[in-house]
């Protein structure tokens, strides 16, 4: 059966909270492993834990498209917030990178002509507000800046495209496909990547522990959370993420300072005036706007195997 809306909402929450708790660990981890190498690691360790219970699960029509779309989409957002690492900040990227609260409603004006709901409004802008106060905004627009908006772009298009067609398949399959497809897209360039794949034993804890808790556990909330959450709502939610990594990072010693605490408060303010404010709207199976073409027979409200 479906998830209740509130259910949603906490399943999106748990996932913001298993992205934030990865940071401390992937920070140590990239600066003794390269990129691709890491990345490819992590999310076929995730593919690979789901794997055994998407082989029980039937199939869908689009099922491998539609996770190769969403997989694809995921990929590029990494891509590009890489390569702008390398010319800005990490403050500065974290900030731009979760402006996809932004992006993901203003996609959805586009291509609706219609305005978000009011408490959307509200939420967007406490949360932009907030974070701002929790990593310091940006010090400048450059290479560095302008690619790591393109990073959100696609992520913010990743939470699109999951609202669109995680209505329509087993939410466990489609994560594993998205999963296999970042895993194996960098598999290839993470063999030429220096060091390659000859990660320490510390390197590989870490690889395992964003695989299933930040790839195939987070991942799997997202998919499962979107059949009913609205991708403005979901978006504002996953803010949860880098309250979660201050948080974290409080607790063992690093400096969050008066405005971090203030930020932080901001955003779960944004979550509750986003979610609570929305309870009064019907909740999208689906999307809140059509983006891609699901065929008739794939178009049920509950799959055979769903949960």
């Amino acid at each position: 059966m479906l998830p209740s809306r509130a259910r949603g909402a906490a399943a999106l929450a748990l996932a913001g909270f298993l992205f934030g708790s990865t940071f401390l660990v992937v920070q140590d981890a990239i600066e003794r492993a390269a990129v691709f190498p890491f990345l490819a690691a992590r999310f076929l360790i995730g593919g690979a834990v789901l794997w055994p219970l998407a082989r029980r699960r039937p199939s869908t029509p689009d099922e491998l498209r539609h996770g190769v779309l969403a997989g694809l989409t995921l990929l590029a957002g990494f891509l590009f917030q890489t390569a702008g690492l390398r010319s800005t900040t990490s403050a500065t990227s974290a900030f731009i990178t979760y402006l996809l609260v932004v992006i993901v409603p203003l996609i959805g004006v586009a291509r609706t002509r219609t305005a978000p709901a009011t408490n959307v409004v509200i939420g967007v802008v406490l949360a932009v507000a907030g974070l701002f106060l929790l990593s310091g905004g940006i010090d400048g627009i450059g290479r560095g800046e302008l690619l790591t908006v393109g990073g959100a772009f696609f992520f913010a298009l990743h939470i699109v495209v999951l609202g669109e067609v995680s209505g329509h398949h087993d939410p466990i399959r489609l994560t594993m496909w998205q999963a296999v497809t970042v895993g194996a897209c960098c598999f290839g360039p993470g063999q030429f990547a220096p060091g390659g794949y000859s990660f320490d034993a510390g390197v590989w804890a870490a690889a395992a522990f964003c695989g299933v808790g930040a790839t195939a556990a987070a991942f799997w909330c997202m998919s499962w959370a979107q059949r009913v959450v609205p991708e403005s709502q979901a978006a504002i939610i996953l803010l949860l993420e880098p309250v979660s990594a201050g948080v974290l990072g409080a607790l063992v010693g690093e400096h969050l300072g008066l405005s971090g605490v203030v930020g932080a408060a901001l955003i779960l303010v944004a979550v509750l005036v986003a979610e609570l404010g929305g309870r009064s709207h019907p909740a999208a199976v689906g999307a809140e706007f059509v983006l891609l073409h699901v065929d008739d027979e794939s178009d049920t409200d509950q799959p055979p195997g769903r949960d």
